[in-house]
């Protein structure tokens, strides 16, 4: 894809200018104009844009685009103690996210009406140091508020193939998911699933105790293999678009690349816990590494990064599922107890980055798996690349740069991460929206809708 140049001079807000730009000629040196928080000026280094705002970029420093992070449950209102818009935006921006698309549940309303989604917004306005997006909910019985949640602009709708983990969000079975992507499929909407079999896992081994491996043995493979070969065949039939959430199964790449070699509409993520951490890894009693599905071995680990190298998986997004410390039941380590899921949305591109450099992979790569891709997926026409008419969503990103990761520090609500104690490569310094820097202190972003803010 080649960069887009302009010639337009001033006024601008804002100039950015370095040798490291990422944009979609690559990394590449530039100076770019903002005015009115759009990217209206990508030129070469050293013609001199002028704003009353210049900023130079270190030799070490690479701007880069937000990053767009389309798996974030919040969980305000009803569990604000797990996190809330405030933090989780805090955290988001600290890590160079830009954009959230929040999911449907573990908040208290769901969001499976308008009301709930009223009520969503209501609570995040005033919060929101990141532009934040909703996802809207396909539960038993809410067919009839899929298409106006639609028309109130939520960007897709989410499923669950088994129990959810919280009461309120019942799961589909697989008639159910059906029928309601026939129903998306009318207005062009998009299916996004929890995709592990209910039936393999009521057949698979009871996961308590403090053993990651009994815990691993629980929610084996074939329960997320068998529930992506559902999804694959609805989405077949109906023709609606379907999303495969936190894919953890390398079993399944191969059907996957078969069902989008066919035309199956077919899109499909995986996050940083499945391809940095490995269940040999994990000290028993660590419910810290707790999330479903699960942490799988290493080998599992390099075929997904395999994966995503050939194109069979789009994008990486957090999945960042937080909760309180005693939820996570650390006291006795029990993973049958403990709640499950990761904390990572501050770390993401850090983590992802660390990984790829080791396999030769380059930060455009990653960037474009982080953001570009994401945006593409929630159609975000102006967020996720560095490009004219776009978002002036970026960071200032110091690959070189490391750090150890200390809980305590992290802007995360609650104090616990996989990751505590871990050294990183690549560095946050700054990040921008809409031109300007989120300080962590005047809450600017905005509450986005599909189609447009």
């Amino acid at each position: 894809m080649s960069e887009e140049t302009t010639t337009a001079h001033g006024p601008f807000d804002l100039v950015m200018r370095g040798q490291r730009i990422l944009t979609t000629a690559g990394i590449t040196a530039r100076e770019v104009g903002v005015r009115n928080g759009v990217i209206v000026a990508i030129e070469p280094l050293g013609n001199g844009l002028q704003a009353p705002q210049v900023i130079e970029l270190g030799d070490d420093e690479t701007l880069i685009p937000g990053l767009v992070d389309t798996h974030v449950h919040v969980n305000e209102p009803g569990r604000t103690e797990w996190e809330g818009f405030a933090s989780a935006t805090r955290a988001a921006a600290a890590g160079g996210v830009t954009t959230i698309i929040d999911m449907p549940l573990n908040s208290i309303p769901p969001t499976t009406n308008v009301e709930g989604l009223k009520l969503k917004r209501e609570v995040a306005e005033d919060q929101a140091f990141v532009d934040v997006g909703f996802w809207g909910g396909a539960i038993p019985g809410n067919k009839k508020d899929l298409r106006p949640l639609h028309d109130e602009g939520v960007f897709g709708f989410k499923c669950f193939l088994l129990h959810s983990g919280v009461d309120e969000f019942p799961h589909l079975d697989a008639d159910e998911m059906e029928e309601d992507m026939a129903e998306l499929k009318s207005f062009d909407s998009l299916m996004i699933v929890h995709a592990e079999d209910s039936h393999a896992i009521d057949h698979a081994p009871h996961p308590g105790g403090a053993h990651y491996s009994t815990f691993l043995a629980s929610r084996p493979r074939g329960a997320e293999n068998k529930a992506i070969a559902e999804v694959i065949e609805r989405a077949r039939w109906t023709g609606a678009r379907a999303h495969i959430l936190h894919l953890s199964s390398s079993d399944a790449l191969p059907m996957i690349a078969s069902a989008k070699r066919d035309g199956v509409h077919l899109t499909v993520e995986t996050c940083p816990h499945y391809l940095t951490l490995m269940a040999e890894e994990i000290p028993d009693g660590a419910t810290a590494y707790k999330c479903c599905p699960p942490i799988r071995e290493a080998s599992n680990r390099e075929l997904l990064w395999q994966g995503l190298q050939d194109g069979t998986i789009d994008c990486i997004v957090s999945d960042h599922s937080p909760s309180t410390l005693d939820l996570k039941d650390l006291e006795n380590g029990d993973f049958a107890v403990a709640w499950g899921g990761v904390s990572s949305l501050q770390l993401g591109l850090s983590l992802i980055w660390t990984e790829a450099r080791h396999r030769g992979i380059s930060l455009e790569q990653v960037v474009s798996w982080m953001s570009e891709k994401p945006a593409a997926l929630a159609r975000l026409h102006n967020k996720g690349q560095l490009a004219l008419g776009y978002d002036a969503d970026f960071s200032i990103f110091a690959p070189d740069d490391a750090f150890v990761v200390d809980v305590k520090k992290l802007k995360h609500k609650n104090p616990i991460t996989p990751y505590d104690g871990k050294a990183l490569s690549g560095v946050v310094r700054k990040t921008y929206l809409r031109g300007s820097e989120i300080d962590g202190r005047t809450p600017s972003g905005k509450l986005i809708r599909r189609g447009g803010v």
